[in-house]
C-alpha cells in the first residue's frame, strides 16, 4: 500500500520542496470504532499538484445543494434530569464539551419534546394544560410550562449562552388529554372538532411565546412527533392522519409568526407495526393547501433509508427537509465495545453522511443524556443510548454519538452550504469510502469521510487542480477542513437528461460495469440529453480499485450516428480526467482500445466547461 502523505510528513521522508511549503494544508480529525482516537487531531497534510491513482473524492464549491442549520440532540425531561443532578463543576464541563464550538463539538440545533415523551423522569406523564379527566380547557387557563422552569430551561439557556448559533426546534408526544378522543396522552387520537383544532393550534402558539419569554425562542416547530405511531408502548403518543395535521396547521399557520412550521415529523418509510398509516404521508401533507405555512418536512431514522428524502425533495424542491430524530440502542448482553463500534459505523453511514447528501439541512440525535440504564424513561425505549452518559459515580462518559454528531457539529457552521463531492459508498454498506463536503459562512470547507470497510483504506481528494491522499482506519469516522479558496478554472456542466448508463450525479457509487476482462471494442456510450459544450470529460472509475479502462478512445456525435474521434489516451487511476479543445456534441463514447484482466466499471461520468 502507498504511503500517505501523513506517513511523509511524519517520519520526515523528504525534505519539503517550496511548492510543499507553499501548499494548501488540510487538518484531520478522526474517530475509529475501538475508540483508539476519539475525534483525535492527526498531523496536518497538504494538497499536491500530482494526480492519484486511487478512487478520488472530486470537491466541487461550485455545485451548491441546501444551507444547513445545526446538528445535535434533544434535551429531554430524562436529559435534564441527569444532567441537573451533576456537580456544578461537572455539569458545566459536560455542557461546555457538548455546546463550546472551541472546548466542545459546538451542538448546533436541539429538538425539544412539547411536554411529556417517553423520556420523561416524572412518575406520570405531562402537557402544559392539564385538567382533571372530562374537565376542558378551551380558554387556556390552566396553561403553564412551569414544569420546564426548574431543570429544561436553565439548562436551554446555558446552551444558547455556549452557543449564540443553536437553534431549537419544538415537538409534541401529545396535545392535552381533554383534547384527545380517548382523554388520555398515551394512544387515541385528536377529537375532530374546529374548536378542538383551534384550541391545539393556540396552545402551541402559547408554548413558543413561553419559551421565546423564557430566554429560549422556537425556530421550528412540528405539530406531532410520530403521527402513524398508533400504538405508543405506555407512553404519550397521537395518531394524527393526514387530513388531521392538515387542518393543525391551517390553524396554527396564521397565528404563528416567526417560527418555522414542519410537517410529518416520522420515519423515511412507513413502519410494519404503522399498519395501514397513509405511506405517502408527506406528500399528501406537501399537496394539501396547508402546505403554504410550512418550510417543509422532518425525518426520523427507523425504518426505511434516507433516499426517502431526496425523493420527496425531487417532488417538492422548494421545501426543506431536516432530520430530526435517531437514537443509539444497546442490547442487554452487548459489550460497550460492541455498541461504540456498531453504532459509530451504522450513524456514520446513515445519519451523518446518509441524511446530509439526501438534503437534510440537520442531523439530530435523541436523547443528549442518560444515565447507565438509558434512563430514566417513563414507557418506550428501554435500549436507547445519548451522547453522553452519566456513570453511577457521576463521571460523565461520551458515547459514539457525541462523536458522530460532533464530526459534523464542530466543524459544519449554522449557514454552511453542502457542496458537490463524490462519493462511494451507500447507506446499506458496500464496503466503500462514503463522504459529505460543505463550504462554511466564512469560506472553509470541511469534507467528512467514512471507511465502510473493516479494513484500511486509501482515498484521494481533489479540490481545484489540488490533490491529496490520505489512508482511513477500517470503520473510521474523519472530518478534513481547509481554508483556502480551491477552484477549478473549469466548472462542472448541469446533465439533467442524460441518460444510462452513465446516470450524472456526484454519487459515484458503480453504475455500469463490462462484466468481463477488458478488450478492444468495448464502449460505453452517453446521451447527454442535448447539444453540449464541454472542455473536459471525467470518467470516474469508483471505489474498486483497478477496474478503470487502460487504454481508450473518447468519440463524440451530433446524432448517435456518425462519430468523430475527439482524442485518445491511457488511464493510470480510478479517475480518467480527459481535455480537449472546446467541443460540442449530444452524443458521448469511451471505447476500450485495448486489454487488460480487470474489469472496465463505470461510476460517474461529467462533463466541464
Amino acid at each position: 500500500m502507498r504511503r500517505t502523505a501523513i506517513v511523509a510528513l511524519v517520519l520526515g521522508l523528504t525534505a519539503p520542496t517550496a511548492e510543499a511549503a507553499s501548499a494548501p494544508e488540510v487538518r484531520v480529525w478522526v474517530t475509529t470504532p475501538d475508540r483508539a482516537e476519539l475525534m483525535h487531531e492527526r498531523p496536518r497534510v497538504q494538497f499536491g499538484t500530482a494526480a492519484s491513482t486511487h478512487p478520488t473524492i472530486v470537491v466541487d464549491p461550485d455545485r451548491g445543494y441546501q444551507t444547513i442549520d445545526g446538528f445535535g440532540a434533544s434535551i429531554t425531561d430524562s436529559s435534564a434530569e441527569v444532567l441537573a443532578g451533576l456537580t456544578p463543576a461537572v455539569r458545566a464541563d459536560t455542557m461546555r464539551k457538548l455546546f463550546d464550538p472551541k472546548q466542545g463539538i459546538g451542538v448546533s440545533f436541539l429538538r425539544q419534546p412539547v411536554g411529556s415523551s417517553d423520556f420523561t423522569a416524572a412518575a406520570s406523564h405531562y402537557t402544559y394544560d392539564d385538567v382533571p379527566a372530562g374537565q376542558t380547557d378551551f380558554a387556556l387557563r390552566h396553561f403553564s410550562v412551569e414544569h420546564d422552569r426548574a431543570k429544561i430551561l436553565p439548562l436551554l439557556r446555558e446552551a444558547k449562552r455556549l452557543n449564540p448559533k443553536l437553534k431549537v426546534m419544538a415537538t409534541p408526544w401529545s396535545p392535552p388529554a381533554w383534547m384527545k378522543t380517548n382523554d388520555s396522552l398515551v394512544g387515541g387520537q385528536l377529537k375532530d372538532d374546529p374548536k378542538i383544532y383551534d384550541a391545539y393550534a393556540r396552545y402551541l402558539v402559547k408554548f413558543v411565546k413561553a419559551y421565546t419569554a423564557a430566554g429560549v425562542p422556537i425556530d421550528f416547530l412540528s405539530v406531532q412527533n410520530e403521527p402513524q405511531n398508533r400504538r405508543p408502548d405506555a407512553y404519550p403518543g397521537t395518531d394524527m392522519p393526514v387530513a388531521a395535521q392538515i387542518k393543525v396547521i391551517e390553524a396554527l399557520g396564521p397565528k404563528l409568526h416567526g417560527t418555522k412550521i414542519l410537517g410529518y415529523d416520522h420515519n423515511w418509510a412507513t413502519h410494519p407495526n404503522d399498519g395501514t398509516a397513509e405511506a405517502d404521508y408527506p406528500y399528501q401533507i406537501l399537496r394539501s393547501p396547508a402546505a403554504k405555512w410550512l418550510a417543509g418536512t422532518a425525518y426520523h431514522c427507523y425504518y426505511g433509508n434516507p433516499a426517502a428524502q431526496t425523493a420527496l425533495h425531487n417532488a417538492f424542491p422548494d421545501k426543506g427537509i431536516w432530520f430530526t430524530e435517531c437514537s443509539g440502542s444497546k442490547g442487554a448482553t452487548d459489550p460497550p465495545a460492541k455498541v461504540f463500534g456498531d453504532t459509530l459505523r451504522w450513524h456514520a453511514r446513515n445519519v451523518v453522511l446518509g441524511t446530509t447528501r439526501n438534503w437534510a439541512r440537520s442531523a439530530v440525535n435523541w436523547n443528549i443524556a442518560l444515565d447507565s440504564t438509558g434512563g430514566p424513561h417513563n414507557g418506550g425505549c428501554g435500549t436507547c443510548t445519548g451522547l453522553v452518559t452519566v456513570q453511577p459515580n457521576g463521571d460523565v462518559t461520551t458515547d459514539a454519538e457525541y462523536y458522530t454528531i460532533g464530526h459534523l457539529s464542530k466543524f459544519v457552521r449554522p449557514g454552511a452550504r453542502r457542496i458537490a463531492s463524490t462519493s462511494f459508498g451507500t447507506t446499506g454498506w458496500n464496503g466503500q469510502i462514503m463522504d459529505a463536503a460543505f463550504r462554511n459562512p466564512d469560506g472553509s470547507t470541511a469534507l467528512v469521510v467514512h471507511n465502510e470497510n473493516d479494513e484500511p483504506r486509501t482515498f484521494a481528494v481533489n479540490a481545484g487542480d489540488r490533490t491529496f491522499e490520505y489512508t482511513l482506519p477500517g470503520g473510521a469516522l474523519a472530518t478534513f477542513t481547509w481554508t483556502t479558496n480551491l477552484r477549478s478554472k473549469f466548472h462542472a456542466i448541469p446533465l439533467t437528461g442524460a441518460t444510462d448508463p452513465a446516470l450524472i450525479d456526484d454519487d459515484a457509487s458503480t453504475r455500469w460495469s463490462s462484466g468481463a476482462a477488458q478488450a478492444p471494442g468495448q464502449f460505453v456510450q452517453v446521451d447527454l440529453g442535448r447539444r453540449r459544450e464541454f472542455r473536459r470529460v471525467a470518467v470516474d472509475s469508483g471505489g474498486n480499485l483497478g477496474d478503470y479502462v487502460r487504454t481508450w478512445e473518447l468519440s463524440a456525435s451530433d446524432d448517435g450516428t456518425k462519430w468523430r474521434t475527439l482524442t485518445a489516451g491511457s488511464g493510470t487511476g480510478q479517475l480518467t480526467t480527459i481535455d480537449v479543445r472546446r467541443t460540442s456534441a449530444r452524443y458521448l463514447r469511451i471505447t476500450s482500445t485495448g486489454t487488460a484482466s480487470n474489469w472496465w466499471s463505470i461510476a460517474d461520468f461529467r462533463l466541464y466547461n
